[in-house]
């Protein structure tokens, strides 16, 4: 493992980024290092202590960032606050326009509870990447990143861009990340021949193994599948046995055994398809909470709404192995009509959550209780 530093990179109003090489994996302290930054910024994940895991899908690395003095008391007012308009007020903070700002992802501070939300600034080639806080008051800031300490690691075997594709693999070589047990899980393909990866990361950061391929039956589809990736998952126990919850395109709800994701050399495994929610549609996120002595799989996606689905008839669940003819099978869910147009989201504390929701007339982000 290298020192290095990042260098200035402040992510501010009119400032763009770019990438230098990255080793597989290094400690990097801010000072005067200015060509390695994030190219990109996709999903992100909270860690131990201040550690902000934020995936760069363009490189197909992932910064542990350490938000040291942002989260420190008083650096800005406790929880998040309902922002109407985010994305309007967002691109004035960043100095551009609604239209120039993509907001990938956002994540929850376990304790402030501020959130922070990734976003790219720009299209196409000139879009540059910047991280947002936004606090209890609704006040936005942009952390500078320059200022921060982190480590990163690259994948090893992450897929070639590919632009003129239907789907661009490079976008999907980190689709979603969680810490477990002292692991980043991280879901997304590879280039391999069965594409679809699982991997278990230990932090600190040290090298990343090839992962798992993980495949599926697919209900709707009749068919194994093994270039799909995750979309989005949750590691949860089910009957003592620690697993990985996860959704597909078109919609598979699917279970991984935790302990099946290895460093072997051409580890595989196919998962227990436990239902199908229908077709024509993407997970974006998803979250686990008790309420009443239930637990329940909260998930947004991108054309059916926002699902509850309890957790308590998983360890029973039969596993679909042949085709299913019927819209949705499987364990049962219902869909909140309260809620409309949510993209991402994520738990506040035990009883609440922060919704991020598109409309025609733009994004706003609430904080409400959990369904």
């Amino acid at each position: 493992m290298r020192v290095r530093s990042l260098g200035a990179l402040l992510l501010t109003a009119g400032m763009a980024a770019s990438i230098s090489g990255t080793p597989a994996a290094r400690a990097v302290v801010a000072g005067a290092d200015a060509g390695a930054a994030p190219s990109a910024l996709g999903v992100l994940a909270f860690g131990p202590g201040n550690v902000l895991f934020a995936a760069d899908p363009q490189a197909a690395a992932i910064y542990a960032f350490d938000l040291g003095a942002s989260t420190a008391p008083g650096a800005g007012a406790p929880g998040a606050a309902d922002v109407p308009d985010l994305d309007k007020k967002l691109a004035a903070v960043l100095g551009t326009d609604a239209a120039q700002v993509e907001i990938t992802d956002l994540a929850v501070h376990p304790a402030t509870r501020n959130v922070y939300l990734a976003a790219m600034r720009g299209t196409g080639a000139a879009a540059a990447p910047a991280l947002v806080r936004l606090d209890g008051s609704g006040r936005l800031d942009v952390v500078a990143l320059g200022g921060l300490k982190y480590t990163s690691v690259e994948l090893p075997n992450a897929p070639a861009a590919n632009p003129q594709a239907r789907r661009d693999p490079r976008t999907a070589s980190i689709t979603d990340m969680a810490f477990d047990d002292g692991q980043l899980i991280v879901a997304g393909l590879s280039n391999e021949e069965f594409s679809s990866k699982l991997r278990a990361v230990k932090y600190p950061f040290s090298k990343v193994d090839p992962g798992t391929s993980v495949e599926i039956f697919h209900g709707s589809h009749g068919a194994v599948e093994t270039r799909s990736p995750v979309y989005a998952f949750v590691p949860y126990t089910i009957g003592g046995t620690k697993q990985i919850v996860a959704g597909y395109l078109c919609t598979p709800l699917v279970t991984f055994p935790r302990a099946s994701l290895t460093a072997a050399p051409g580890a595989k495994v196919r998962g227990t398809t436990i239902a199908e929610l229908g077709s024509g549609n993407r997970p974006i996120d998803m979250i686990v909470y008790s309420r009443g002595g239930q637990d329940y799989l909260l998930m947004s996606n991108t054309s059916r709404g926002v699902m509850k689905i309890p957790t308590a008839t998983f360890a029973t669940a039969s596993g679909i192995t042949s085709q299913v003819t019927t819209t949705t099978a499987g364990v049962p869910f219902e869909t909140l009509a309260e809620l409309k147009g949510v993209e991402h989201l994520d738990r506040v504390g035990t009883d609440k959550v922060a919704v991020l929701t598109k409309t025609d007339a733009g994004m706003s982000l609430r904080t409400i209780p959990l369904p």
